[in-house]
This record gives structure tokens, sequence and C-alpha cells, in this order.
């Protein structure tokens, strides 16, 4: 009688098992630094999404969008990126201009609905700032919230949304000039 062994992997089959258990362990690390990374980073990333869409729901919705769009190829990103959070905010900004353009379609319906729907007023819904700020143009917009809000640079405003540091000073001096006409009286003059 002939005792059966089991059979002994050969050194290819071997490695590749390794390989395998590496890659799942380098999958749970790339896990635990993307989680790390939205711990950090998710109330900029808010305050910057609200301040792109104007109001904190849209900004919840807009920031879960980009993110499990980012955690789906983190490692990728974070091994190819200097600063990821410029990337994420790169995609914010594109994500946004985009929800923009489908949504300022006009919607037709059949009916109108027989309730209204109650709508919960943002604090900052009718302040002139908000208003103003609302009223820019999603690129010109995303400039001054990087600019006067997160306190980047130019030359970070423009690696975050893949423009030159030509195109973020021309937003930048476009936008303040509309935000000065429309908020003037507000400040004494237009000297805002």
């Amino acid at each position: 009688m002939t005792a059966h062994l089991p059979a002994v992997p050969t050194a290819t089959e071997a490695s590749g098992v390794y390989r395998g258990r590496a890659r799942r362990g380098d999958m749970a690390a790339a896990e635990d630094d993307f989680a790390e990374f939205v711990r950090v980073a998710l109330p900029g990333l808010m305050r910057y999404g609200h301040a792109l869409a104007g109001n904190p729901h849209d900004a919840a919705d807009l920031v879960q969008t980009v993110l499990e769009k980012v955690g789906a190829r983190w490692s990728k990103i974070s091994r190819n990126c200097a600063d990821p959070t410029a990337y994420v905010r790169k995609a914010m900004a594109n994500t946004h201009v985009s929800r923009w353009r489908r949504t300022r379609r006009e919607t037709l319906l059949a009916d109108f609905p027989d309730i209204p729907a109650a709508i919960q007023q943002d604090r900052l819904e009718h302040e002139p700032l908000w208003i103003a700020l609302r009223s820019l143009p999603p690129r010109q917009r995303a400039v001054v919230v990087l600019r006067y809000y997160e306190g980047l640079s130019e030359l970070e405003i423009a690696d975050s949304l893949g423009i030159s540091c030509g195109t973020v000073k021309s937003q930048a001096s476009k936008a303040m000039a509309t935000l000065r006409k429309r908020l003037g009286p507000l400040v004494g003059g237009g000297d805002a």
C-alpha cells in the first residue's frame, strides 16, 4: 500500500501564494491608509464642498461621491500623487461642474406634486455673501473658496484644479470683481 502524501507546492506556486497573501495585506493597509486620510481630510473637504455646492446637503453628496471613486483606486492614487488632498479637491471641482452642467437643463414634469416637500432652510441661505458666492461660475467659486476659505497658494490651487497659475489669477480677479460689484453697497461703497 502506498501512502498518499499531500502535494508539495513548487517554488513558483509557493511564491504565487505568498504574493496573494501580500496583496491581501497591502489591500488592508491601503484601506487603513484611506480611512486615516478620510478622517483627517473630511472636515476640510466638507467645507470645500459646502462652498462649491452652496448647501451642506449637496456638499455631503459631492464629497461622498468623490470619496467612493477615490477609495476604489486609493492604492494607485496614494502611490502616484504627491498630494492626495489636491487630487480629491480637483475631483470634487470636476464632479461639481459636471453635475451642474447636467442639472442646469430644464426638467419637465407631467404633473405637479400634490404635497410640496418640506425643505429645511440652511442658516446661510439668505446671507448676502453666500448668495453672491453661489452666483459665481463653478471654476471661479472653486478658486475663491480654495484661496480665501482654505488658504491655499495660487500654485496649490493650480495643482488642485489642474489649471495654470495665470488662470487662477484671472479667475480670482474676475470673481472678486463680481463679488465687489454685488456686495459693494453692503460694505460701504464697494471696497470689499
